[in-house]
């Protein structure tokens, strides 16, 4: 239906002439019973003005930006403490980014009120007009992010405060909130009267099998609900009239959003990974994380790209019904995936290609807005507690100062026009490949998806990463999950590359025309390396020198692999990136020597020195050995006096992939962060595993029958950004990874999919 009899659409702002890039901070601010947890806290925004510039640097038109009501206004709007905003908002004015005043921002206000409370929405009116009088000059507003959303999780789901479980206080936030934005805007405009409302919420759909179908019908309306009472939709002959009736809303309040129609200047929709459901009856096909519950029906409620045989189209459909329902002004306000770099890239991409082509199909759809800014924390959880999780974005905030990602530049291409440059956004999204599925593929009757975007490069040739070493642990391992992460690559043994010979390395990089190199081969025998110098220096040496050249030659990434034996051990603590190199072997000196002859020949060249590996896909690294002995009854011998920093071997290869494609360059110190004995490390799996390690035989390294001397304290930590999780982290992974012989998770590739009918 479109409302176009009812209300005419704003008129205040043309249909501008080409779709616009925006940004968005993350920026909730929800309580958990009574904690608050804030993410600008955590994000480190909200000391650090200087982001305002990085933001601006993208190219973006606009941002969603916080002033909010618990922050400024705790208590009471007289006692408000506006001088935060007071710096923000005027220098994003001056840097020609128009900000979205945010107010509450899956919040339930300040502890004297709630969602469910009567005066709540009188109380957040209030602070709007002070937020208007302070700053009449903001025109755009979000008094209340994602109202439904909101509305859900603190009413019906019992997540954020006040915890409620009912339908009942689920409406009665949810009226609460929309009441709550026409008041507030209503106080707004007497300010300013141009003011306009882009109101956020979850653009979801939901799909299911023929005997869910009744409730996939009333969550297909429900979505509605925020929107339709903004824009006086709401009436007797409303589908979701008799729901709302039901759940405890009276006819009188319901009919005071038709009396007093506050419809959305800009709708803002939200979408994610997870906003198209898929509902099935056959529950036990599932993964018991994905049972689901309503008014005691039981059912699997599993994100679509998880389980439908054929991908749903995406967001493009959803933008279109957007349009036919409401015919009003539509912006992508949340754009954003929990995922490697290149899918993070992938589907920012996909989102914008796909609002083009809604909008030349004639919806007014103004931007798509890049979400989060600085990342986000803790959303695997829902926020409801610190477990440290966290979610990069365009800035990647684990170090001293925000890191540009991979995602800015794609931002900048977007924003200026520019043909986009990174190899990696030729691939497909995990969404769409064939190795996602988490159960037995669903066949069914969706429309298929039509987005190309090889023809927006510079070349249409997929470019490979070359990775040497191909029977080593680390080659190996990047084999494996680049395969996964659907990066193209050829794995080389020396056969086909000798790195040591330079008409060899020309002729691979003529072959295959990569855009990286990864070299993760070389001479790896620290013992044997004593008597075998030349060798050594030959493989860890020259090779990367001749590869550092050839790739500043070619403009190609180059990453190489160093190790924590470039260290003494004498600094008695963890050493960082800028610490300098005192090898006491010869091992150690082939590597310092090849940072140093990498980076002179290729300065763009991203050095990743590392310690210490375990992984679940060989026999040979530490911890398996020991658990295996130990499991098995049989002694195990590990020293007690060498200090290091044990290094799981998939969250090496992915952050190291992640940084490649961000184009990072430089030394960087990648270990699981946590600094332990060999023989701590034993008895910390052991304690993991349930395995008994009183057959652990400690013993100090001059015991141990090693030729090469090692440094007593080699542990690593950076100065550059703490991008690893900690060993306890590694280690119950580690472990469920072998339990599960899950080298690949799920599906291998090029393995034909078993369809199920629906």
């Amino acid at each position: 239906m479109n409302i176009d009899k009812q209300i005419q659409p704003p008129t205040a702002t043309e249909r501008a002439p080409e779709l616009a890039l925006w940004g968005g901070l993350e920026c909730t601010v929800n309580r958990v019973r009574d904690n608050y947890f804030s993410q600008m806290d955590r994000n480190g925004h909200a000391d650090r003005l200087q982001d305002i510039e990085r933001f601006a640097s993208l190219g973006i038109k606009a941002i969603r930006y916080p002033v909010l009501w618990e922050r400024v206004a705790p208590d009471r709007i007289e006692d408000a403490d506006w001088s935060w905003s007071d710096e923000r908002l005027p220098a994003l004015q001056r840097l020609g980014v128009t900000p979205i005043v945010g107010l509450l921002h899956h919040g339930s206000g300040p502890r004297h009120t709630s969602l469910v409370d009567a005066d709540f929405p009188e109380k957040l009116a209030e602070y709007a007009g002070a937020v208007a009088r302070r700053y009449p000059w903001a025109e755009y507003y979000t008094p209340v992010n994602e109202p439904l959303t909101t509305a859900r999780f603190s009413g019906l789901y019992g997540v954020w405060y006040p915890h409620g479980e009912s339908h009942e206080t689920f409406i009665r936030a949810l009226i609460g909130e929309c009441r709550a934005t026409v008041l507030a805007m209503r106080a707004i405009r007497e300010v300013n009267p141009e003011a306009k409302l882009v109101q956020t919420d979850d653009l979801s759909k939901t799909y299911g099998t023929p005997e869910m179908q009744d409730l996939v019908d009333f969550f297909n309306e429900r979505r509605w609900l925020g929107w339709d009472l903004l824009c006086g939709m709401i009436d007797p002959e409303h589908k979701m009239w008799d729901y709302l009736i039901k759940s405890g809303a009276t006819a009188e309040e319901l009919l005071w959003f038709r009396d007093n129609p506050c419809p959305p200047d800009v709708i803002g929709v939200n979408y994610y990974a997870t906003s198209e459901r898929w509902l099935d009856h056959r529950r036990e096909r599932y993964p018991e994380d994905r049972w689901g519950r309503y008014d005691g029906r039981k059912f699997a409620d599993i994100e679509t790209p998880r389980v439908l045989a054929t991908p749903t189209p995406g967001i493009g459909p959803l933008l279109q019904e957007t349009w036919d329902r409401y015919g009003l002004p539509i912006a992508v306000t949340e754009a954003h995936i929990d995922a490697n770099r290149e899918d993070q890239m992938r589907w920012l991409l996909e989102i914008w290609n796909a609002a083009k082509k809604v909008r030349e199909k004639g919806a007014d759809v103004r931007a798509v807005t890049v979400w989060a800014l600085l990342g986000s924390y803790d959303w695997n959880c829902l926020v409801t507690e610190c477990r440290g999780y966290y979610e990069p974005g365009p800035f990647d905030v684990r170090g001293p100062e925000p890191r540009p990602t991979a995602v800015a530049n794609l931002m900048r291409e977007l924003s200026s026009g520019r043909p986009l440059s990174n190899p990696v956004l030729q691939g497909e999204g995990w969404w769409r490949r064939p190795d996602r599925f988490m159960a037995k593929p669903v066949a069914t009757r969706t429309a298929v998806a039509d987005f190309a975007t090889r023809s927006q490069f510079k070349s249409n040739h997929v470019q490979p990463i070359l990775i040497t070493g191909a029977t080593g642990t680390l080659g190996s391992a990047f084999a494996r999950i680049c395969r996964k992460r659907n990066l193209a690559c050829h794995v080389l043994t020396r056969q086909e590359m000798d790195i040591t010979n330079p008409d060899s390395v020309e002729a691979a990089i003529q072959r295959f025309k990569p855009w990286a190199i990864i070299n993760a081969g070389g001479y790896v025998r620290v013992d044997e390396a004593e008597a075998d110098a030349e060798a050594c220096m030959d493989g860890n040496t020259h090779g990367p020198n001749i590869l550092a050249l050839a790739c500043i030659r070619h403009a190609i990434r180059f990453m190489t692999f160093s190790s924590d034996l470039v260290f003494d051990g004498s600094k008695g603590e963890a050493y960082v990136e800028s610490d300098p190199v005192a090898p006491l072997g010869v091992y150690g000196r082939s590597k310092a020597e090849a940072e140093r002859r990498v980076l002179e020949a290729d300065p763009q060249a991203l050095v990743i020195r590392t310690s210490s590996f375990f992984g679940p896909w060989d026999k040979h690294n530490f911890v398996t050995q020991a658990l295996e002995a130990l499991r098995s009854g049989r002694p195990f011998t590990a020293t007690n006096d060498l200090v290091v920093s044990p290094t799981y071997v998939p969250d090496l290869v992915n952050v190291s992939l992640d940084l490649l494609i961000d184009r990072e360059r430089g030394i960087w110190h990648l270990a699981n962060n946590g600094a332990m004995t060999w023989a701590e490390l034993a008895r910390k799996a052991c304690e993991l595993a349930g395995v008994d390690a009183s057959g652990l035989q400690e013993r100090p390294a001059v015991e141990s029958g090693y030729v090469a001397v090692r440094p007593s304290h080699s542990a690593l930590t950076s100065e550059r950004g703490i991008l690893m999780p900690s060993v306890e982290d590694a280690l119950a992974r580690y472990l469920k990874a072998v339990e599960e012989h899950a080298a690949d998770d799920g599906q291998l590739p090029g393995e034909a999919p078993q369809y199920a009918s629906s």
